[in-house]
């Protein structure tokens, strides 16, 4: 039996995982703008340390030895194909795991898009010699991010040569984390010399006074290809519309994983790669002779959350549990290792 054809717009956790699931039993084709898996969870660090790039980065090609590899920016989605470096390909089976990026309305160019890995190694150099530092934000990447660069310049900042800090419109830092980690991750910022400013909202003339800013607030979905064919099938906000089997709405062929979906969950990698298990299960039933077999339902679950605070120390919560110090970090650097090992042996 010819195989179909599967796209996959987006390399990361969600679309890596099922282009590897799937790479022998389909024709597989990956789009993405980078040639590469990259653990986006410790891109922060290579803000301080350019080097640690190689080590959370793997080639598509090394592990994904069935797929094609496309490297680009997909223009536009119809229900028949996908349009990419102005090329036409067609599908039977289409997966939308584009992800996210963070957006503001400030057009400040001091202000630095903290998700993306080339910006941060491009502007080190920056922030070397910068003596105000703005962090713009105080959820789960800003305290990450002022912990980075706090722990890399404490002794600068000691000594009054760098000035670090964190703005953020709540009332406490990680507001979606329970009190316990919030004031850890509060006393671990000030102990680092970081000044943290609470219910204060950031705009372009506070921004001109630092002489570099890190943007962590404002996700945006990766979604404007849907425009043309698919606007009803995106909200308000652009995250994609899914039903209980991760399937655009409307759509048995089309599936939607990671960030860019509309699950009302934390966009945790942990997600991704449960929708990436559910989207695998679902294409091979809906390929099985077996046309009984039922559809597999996405239930969301608590998962386990690690913030590291620096190399050595961090936060991890698990529903009312936390643990603070130094595990969680140890935890941190172990899943990592353990994640990009994974790729390297596939």
């Amino acid at each position: 039996m010819k195989k179909k054809t599967l796209v996959i717009v987006g390399g990361g956790f969600a679309g890596s995982v099922i282009a590897r699931n799937l790479q022998n039993s389909c024709n597989t084709i990956l789009i993405d703008e980078k040639s590469f898996f990259e653990y986006t969870p410790s891109i922060l660090r290579s803000i301080v340390e350019p080097s640690h790039l190689c080590k959370i980065q793997v080639k598509h090609k090394n592990y994904l030895k069935n797929t094609k590899i496309i490297k680009g920016r997909v223009g536009v989605i119809s229900k028949k194909d996908v349009t990419v470096n102005d090329n036409k390909i067609k599908y039977d089976y289409l997966v939308i795991a584009s992800g996210s990026s963070y957006s503001s309305p400030i057009k400040e160019h001091h202000l630095i898009d903290s998700s993306n890995a080339k910006l941060l190694r491009d502007n080190y150099s920056n922030l070397c010699k910068a003596q105000r530092v703005l962090i713009v934000g105080g959820g789960l990447v800003g305290v990450e991010l002022a912990a980075e660069i706090s722990e890399k310049y404490h002794s600068d900042i000691k000594n009054g040569k760098k000035q670090v800090d964190l703005i953020h419109s709540h009332e406490r830092l990680i507001p979606r984390e329970n009190k316990k980690a919030s004031y850890y991750a509060e006393y671990y910022l000030k102990n680092h010399g970081v000044n943290i400013v609470l219910n204060t909202k950031v705009d372009e003339k506070r921004i001109k006074e630092y002489d570099i800013a890190f943007l962590c607030v404002g996700i945006k979905p990766n979604s404007t290809f849907m425009e043309k064919n698919f606007e009803k099938s995106v909200d308000e906000k652009g995250f994609i519309k899914t039903n209980k089997y991760l399937q655009l709405n409307n759509y048995s062929n089309i599936f939607v994983a990671g960030d860019v979906s509309n699950i009302k969950e934390e966009k945790l990698a942990q997600n991704a790669e449960k929708h990436a298990k559910i989207i695998s299960e679902n294409i091979r039933i809906l390929e099985s002779i077996d046309s009984h077999n039922k559809l597999t339902e996405y239930s969301k679950t608590e998962k386990l959350k690690v913030m590291s605070l620096g190399k050595h120390s961090g936060v991890a919560t698990y529903k009312k549990l936390t643990l603070i110090g130094f595990l969680p970090g140890l935890l941190k650097n172990l899943i990592e290792y353990f994640i990009i090992l994974g790729y390297k042996i596939k």
